[in-house]
C-alpha cells in the first residue's frame, strides 16, 4: 500500500465551492468515475479542503499505474465529462 498526496486550489469563490463539495458529496457522485478509481487500482481517496486549497491523499495498491490511469481515463467519455466539470472550479496552481 502507498499512500500519495495532491495539492488543487479551488477557484475562491463561495458559490463555486459550493457547488464543488455538491458534486463530491457520495449521493451525487458519478457511479463511472467512482469505477475508473477502483479500476485503477486507488483503494482509498480522502479530499479535505482549507478554504481553497484541496488536499487530496490516496490509497493506492500494487497495480496502480499513473500512466496507465492517464491513458485509461483519456479514453472514458464520462471521467473526461467529469474532468471537464471539476475543471470549472479549480485553478491551476502556479
Amino acid at each position: 500500500m502507498e499512500r500519495l498526496c495532491f495539492a488543487v486550489d479551488l477557484k475562491n469563490d463561495p458559490e463555486l465551492i459550493e457547488k464543488y463539495e455538491y458534486w463530491h458529496k457520495r449521493e451525487n457522485s458519478w457511479p463511472e468515475v467512482n469505477q475508473s478509481i477502483l479500476d485503477a487500482g486507488i483503494t482509498n481517496m480522502e479530499i479535505y479542503r482549507i478554504e481553497n486549497r484541496l488536499i487530496m491523499i490516496m490509497e493506492v495498491n500494487e497495480h496502480y499505474s499513473p500512466e496507465r490511469r492517464s491513458l485509461t481515463d483519456a479514453k472514458n467519455t464520462k471521467v473526461q465529462e467529469w474532468e471537464a466539470l471539476m475543471w470549472r472550479f479549480q485553478q491551476q496552481l502556479p
